[in-house]
């Protein structure tokens, strides 16, 4: 039977269940106006259009405040130590979002904070910068852009970053060749998992991070050993990766 209202003192009290549904708000009918705007807002190409505004913003920000002036008047007086270390790092993974290259940035580490210091501030800013990009990527690039690998090499380049995610990414950071922005958000379309993704990141990135880094800290006796070795250091898994590069090239595009 239904649940009839009871009275106390002349006043009808509804019950708990008709009390309940009274609160219910009403979901959008659809085909008005705002369940259109609801849909298109959360369309994979509206996210997407939002990813490229912020990585525009993101550009633009760089060119106007020109990070660059560091290597010339230096780190601000006032921040040093272990805080300056942490803004550096914070500033340096925003900056690879916004497409900057990775070995200016280590240069500068290098020159500001001296090899090892460096270094730690370098790599803390690589895997910071590689989660934003790849959770950038992932939430609001990824589902725009999976339909739209039909070629060959781009088929095999996702499955082989999907299939072997670690070791595909490992070999990526290792070999130079593939801008840093470009990898982190190939890497954020495929399937490959996020810890693998950074693990293979901050391990790949130790040795050109170390080179760049003491290649900045020594700058000022580009005659000596250390800087050379440095500059070999950087110059030689360039040619390697380039040649493995090459002697790949027709198993990828039979894959």
């Amino acid at each position: 039977m239904p649940d009839a209202p009871t009275r106390s003192g002349g006043t009808a009290t509804a019950s708990p269940r008709a009390a309940a549904m009274e609160l219910v708000v009403p979901a959008p009918v659809p085909g008005t106006l705002a369940a259109r705007c609801t849909r298109v807002l959360r369309s994979p190409w509206s996210r997407f259009s939002l990813l490229v505004a912020l990585l525009a913003a993101a550009g633009c920000s760089v060119l106007l405040f020109e990070p660059q002036r560091l290597l010339a008047h230096g780190w601000p007086p006032h921040l040093g130590g272990a805080a300056a270390a942490a803004v550096f790092a914070v500033a340096y993974g925003l900056c690879t979002v916004a497409f900057v290259p990775r070995p200016l940035l280590n240069i500068a580490a290098g020159a500001l904070f001296g090899t090892w210091t460096g270094l730690a501030t370098s790599l803390a800013g690589t895997v910071l910068g590689a989660g934003i990009a790849f959770g950038l990527g992932r939430a609001l690039g990824q589902d725009a852009l999976r339909p739209l690998l039909r070629g060959r090499v781009l088929k095999a380049a996702d499955g082989q970053l999907s299939r072997h995610g670690f070791r595909s990414m490992l070999a990526a950071r290792l070999f130079p060749g593939v801008p840093f922005w470009a990898a982190n958000y190939c890497a954020a379309v495929s399937r490959i998992r996020c810890l693998p993704f950074l693990l293979a990141t901050a391990l790949g990135s130790v040795p050109n991070t170390v080179a760049y880094a003491v290649a900045g800290a020594r700058a000022s006796t580009p005659t000596s050993p250390v800087f050379l070795a440095a500059l070999a250091s950087i110059a030689l898994p360039g040619l390697a990766g380039a040649v493995v590069a090459w002697r790949k090239r027709h198993h990828l595009r039979r894959s």
